[in-house]
């Protein structure tokens, strides 16, 4: 009888297309401070963005729900493999260190990062050669750390918890420049007033990656079924839609 039990209940989860995925939350870590990919939304009091957008869209149509927790961006990491969370959607790409711990979904959008310098430099900077023996700043955990560091062009990387700990420290003249998400320091500010710094117009990034979700290593399941909600979205605009509301 139990057999029989057992049976009918798989016969009948696989006849509506069932999962023990789909009936689960998922919990996504996500930061506060990423405008616009995730970012504290002061009029409600929630975690908002382009990246939470699209995992509440593919919650929606993958049958599962959503619930957010905001986390900085070097806790993300050990969350996920602690499993205090299942999923990482944030400005995070798929680097050769993260791929050893985590595993990533295909590419959502691909990026570089920004400069921030003091109002007053008016120096033309095109590359990171420009930035020869400078004093930056550059948020921990992220790739632009390891990466300015490895290049061995500046005299100090200065890991930071947040690019608004950077942008304080360049307006104060405690840096000289600050490395950050390119998306994120153009949409700040173009939405605030920053008069003792500047974003540098003409400035070509040097670590170039892709937004990717994360999962934990051997997740395979749910790993595909996010893969599969990235493409379709890709073909039919959801993807384009989300990204223009957030103007990426």
């Amino acid at each position: 009888m139990r057999h029989w039990i057992g049976s009918a209940v798989v016969v009948v989860a696989l006849a509506l297309g069932g999962s023990a995925v789909e009936a689960e939350t998922l919990k996504v870590g996500s930061t506060p401070t990423g405008v616009p990919f995730t970012f504290l939304n002061t009029k409600t009091n929630e975690i908002d963005g382009m990246m939470v957008d699209l995992i509440r869209a593919i919650g929606a149509a993958e049958g599962f729900e959503v619930e957010i927790q905001p986390m900085t961006f070097a806790a993300l990491i050990p969350a996920l493999t602690s499993s205090k969370i299942d999923v990482i959607a944030a400005a995070m790409s798929a680097t050769p260190v993260r791929q050893k711990v985590v595993d990533f979904t295909e590419p959502v959008l691909s990026y570089g990062e920004g400069l921030v310098v003091p109002a007053s430099d008016k120096k033309d900077y095109r590359s990171i050669d420009d930035l020869q023996g400078y004093r930056v700043g550059a948020v921990i955990g992220t790739n632009y750390v390891d990466q300015a560091r490895a290049s061995g062009k500046f005299t100090e990387v200065i890991a930071y918890d947040s690019l608004s700990d950077i942008i304080r420290d360049i307006g104060a003249g405690r840096l000289q420049a600050g490395l950050g998400d390119g998306p994120i320091l153009a949409y700040n500010f173009g939405h605030t007033a920053m008069p003792a710094v500047r974003l540098v117009k003409d400035y070509k990034p040097f670590v170039v990656g892709n937004v990717n979700i994360a999962v934990r290593k051997d997740e395979t399941p749910i790993l595909a079924r996010l893969n599969a909600a990235i493409a379709r979205f890709k073909q039919d605009g959801t993807l384009a839609k989300i990204m223009e509301k957030w103007n990426l």
